[in-house]
């Protein structure tokens, strides 16, 4: 009996590991240019309503900080409890109000995880596949870029504009048409439609065709998915 125990004691028991230094900085090192990657390719493609280059200026950080964590904490189970019992102290108040943004910071904290246990090549490889997905991904939505659109035609000069052949000349141009708002104050007036598009020519020609109608008209185009 009082070998099991001394056994499990020294199972337990922290043991002092010298991590060869060169290995742990390039490592480091790494974490931090995957991290900076990931943001750039993240402020790009990223479709959150947030401010996206400021959220992914964490990401070094973050990297860097999980590998150097699981770096320390790898070689000794005793450090891996007492990494579980902190972490169900720390309480985490940032609201994630994006699923895109908590797929980031799971990618981030894989980045650490992966080098932060040697594993360099399985890690660098999976993070290039998977910003490649991201930007095919990117790709074939460009072909979507006129979907989900806020149209808002305005004009001072409401007498000269006929809405409903306005809402003619959408319905002629757009796959899906449905009136949000209107908006009447003595000579103006504004509506605003959700619309889809299917192509830029389509766009093109149905702000011509509205146009043609009336010069005092203003249209703005607005992606229902967010601003850059």
């Amino acid at each position: 009996m009082n070998s099991k125990i001394s056994t499990f004691n020294e199972f337990l028991t922290t043991q002092s590991v010298q991590l060869p230094i060169l290995s742990f900085c390039l490592n480091l090192v790494l974490s931090a240019f995957l991290g900076w990657l990931l943001g750039l390719v993240y402020a790009k493609y990223g479709k959150a309503l947030s401010n996206r280059k400021r959220f992914s200026s964490n990401f070094v950080l973050m990297a860097m900080t999980t590998m150097v964590i699981i770096t320390i904490v790898k070689s000794s189970l005793a450090l891996s409890l007492g990494l579980v019992g902190a972490l169900s102290i720390v309480r985490f108040r940032a609201a994630i109000k994006d699923p895109e943004e908590l797929s980031y910071l799971f990618l981030t904290i894989a980045i650490g995880l992966g080098l932060g246990a040697d594993q360099v090549v399985i890690t660098v490889v999976s993070f290039f596949i998977i910003v490649t997905v991201i930007w095919l991904k990117s790709s074939k939505k460009e072909s979507l870029d006129f979907h989900n659109l806020f149209l808002t035609v305005s004009s001072r000069e409401a007498r000269s504009v006929d809405f409903s052949l306005i809402t003619t000349i959408l319905q002629k141009h757009c796959d899906r048409l449905s009136l949000r708002r209107m908006d009447e104050n003595g000579e103006n007036i504004e509506a605003t439609y959700a619309i889809d598009i299917d192509s830029f020519e389509q766009f093109q020609q149905c702000r011509k065709d509205i146009h043609e109608h009336s010069q005092s008209i203003s249209i703005t185009f607005l992606d229902n998915r967010g601003i850059d």
